[in-house]
C-alpha cells in the first residue's frame, strides 16, 4: 500500500475538515507539525509527502530515496527545491485554485477597517463613550466613502479580477498594472508609478519575483497621494516595510492593512508592528472553511491523479 505522510496537516485542517478522502489512497499518517530535524525520520519509507510550510530542500531531498511526489498544500512552492526534485524523479504538485474570492474579500475588509473603523468604533460603545455622548452619534476616525474612488490592482490575474469585481460593486474606478495580462476585463491597464500617483486605494496581487520584490519602496510611495491607502494579501517581500513604516508615520499615505509580511510569523521588531494606522493581519485571507475545503480536496484529486499516472498540476517535471 502507498505510504502517504503529511507533514503540517494542522494550518489547513486545525480539526474543522476530514483527512478521510486522502486515507482512501493509502497508509497515512498525518502530522500537525513537524520541526526541521524530524522531517526526513519521518517520510523516509514514504511514497507520497504533502507539506504547507516545511522547507523541502536538496539536502533534504536527496535522502528520500522512496518519495516519489511532493504535494505542497498551498499556490506558492517556493519552499521545495523544484529542481532537485525534478533530477531525483519526484513529481511536485500546488494547488493553484482554491482561495480566490476569499483573498478579495480580505482586501475589502482590511479596506473597510482603513475606512470606517467598525470594530473600534463599536469597542469605544462597549466602553460607554455613547452613553455619555452629549450628541445623538460621535466618530473617532475619518469616515470615508468608497464611491468614486480609485482602486489600482497590481497584479490583475483571478485574485485581482475578483478584487475588480468588488470594487465596481462598491462603485469605485478601478486602474491595474499587469506586465502579461492578455486581456483588460475592462479596467484601464496603465504604467506601474502611473497606477501609485493615480490610486487612491493600492491592492497587491502579483507573485513574488526578483522583479516584484521591494516593488512598493520609498520612490513608489512617495508618488501616492496622502489620503491613499495599501492593501497587501498577496506577499509580503513586495513591500520595503521600513519605507512603508515610514511613510506611515510621515503622514505620507493614510493606512495600511497587511495579511502578509516579509518574514512569518510576524517578528515583534518589524517596524510595520509600531507603524500609524496600520493594520497587521496573520495571513488569513486564504484560510476561510470553503477555502481550505476546496484546498484539501484539490490536494486529494493531485494525489489520485498522480496514482493514476495522470499528474496534474504539476510544477516540476521528473528528469
Amino acid at each position: 500500500m502507498n505510504k502517504i505522510v503529511v507533514l503540517d496537516g494542522y494550518t489547513l485542517n486545525p480539526g474543522d475538515l476530514f483527512w478521510d478522502n486522502l486515507d482512501t489512497l493509502g497508509d497515512c499518517s498525518i502530522y500537525d507539525r513537524t520541526v526541521p530535524e524530524d522531517v526526513v525520520s519521518r517520510i523516509a519509507d514514504a511514497k507520497i509527502v504533502l507539506i504547507n510550510k516545511i522547507v523541502m530542500g536538496r539536502d533534504v531531498i536527496e535522502q528520500l530515496p522512496n518519495v516519489k511526489y511532493i504535494g505542497v498544500l498551498a499556490t506558492g512552492y517556493n519552499v521545495v527545491d523544484i529542481w532537485a526534485a525534478a533530477e531525483n524523479g519526484i513529481t511536485v504538485t500546488n494547488i493553484p485554485i482554491y482561495g480566490t474570492e476569499s483573498v478579495a474579500q480580505m482586501v475589502f475588509a482590511h479596506l473597510l477597517n482603513l475606512n470606517q473603523h467598525v470594530a473600534a468604533h463599536a469597542a469605544s460603545v462597549a466602553d460607554g463613550k455613547w452613553s455619555t455622548c452629549h450628541d445623538f452619534c460621535f466618530w473617532d476616525f475619518p469616515l470615508i466613502e468608497l464611491h468614486d474612488l480609485t482602486m489600482g490592482i497590481i497584479g490583475y490575474g483571478r485574485i485581482g479580477k475578483s478584487t475588480a469585481r468588488l470594487a465596481t460593486a462598491f462603485g469605485m474606478k478601478v486602474i491595474g498594472h499587469d506586465k502579461y495580462a492578455t486581456e483588460t476585463g475592462g479596467i484601464e491597464l496603465m504604467e506601474l508609478d502611473e497606477v501609485f500617483k493615480q490610486a487612491d486605494v493600492i491592492s497587491l496581487h502579483c507573485p513574488l519575483t526578483e522583479e516584484t520584490e521591494s516593488l512598493v519602496n520609498q520612490r513608489r510611495l512617495s508618488l501616492m497621494k496622502p489620503t491613499a491607502f495599501l492593501i497587501n494579501t498577496s506577499r509580503g517581500p513586495l513591500v520595503d516595510e521600513t519605507a512603508l513604516a515610514k511613510a506611515l508615520n510621515d503622514g505620507k499615505i493614510a493606512g495600511a492593512g497587511l495579511d502578509v509580511v516579509s518574514t512569518e510569523p510576524v517578528s515583534p521588531d518589524n517596524p510595520l508592528m509600531q507603524a500609524r494606522n496600520c493594520y497587521i493581519t496573520p495571513h488569513i485571507a486564504w484560510a476561510t472553511f470553503s477555502a481550505r475545503q476546496r484546498l484539501l480536496n484539490t490536494a486529494v484529486d493531485n494525489v489520485k491523479a498522480f496514482l493514476n499516472g495522470a499528474s496534474q498540476n504539476v510544477v516540476n517535471f521528473p528528469v
